[in-house]
């Protein structure tokens, strides 16, 4: 049996809304262990002289939890 958890990020890039995705898993990364998916569940953006300037993203990442032996007999 696995166990998934769902843990919501936000994120922000100077380049696009994709980059903040990305940014969100790799800085989630260097803690979590085996994301396994990403839900890109809001978006928006920083508009400065009507230009935007900051892409935002909230994200949820899904990552499969570790059970030791002992847990899972």
């Amino acid at each position: 049996m696995s166990v998934v958890k769902v843990l919501e990020v936000m994120s922000n890039s100077t380049k696009s809304w994709e980059d903040a995705a990305q940014t969100a898993v790799t800085h989630a990364a260097k803690s979590l262990h085996n994301i396994k998916s990403v839900w890109i569940e809001d978006q928006s953006a920083v508009v400065v002289d009507n230009k935007i300037t900051e892409y935002r993203t909230t994200v949820k990442l899904s990552f499969e939890i570790d059970l030791n032996e002992k847990s899972k007999k």
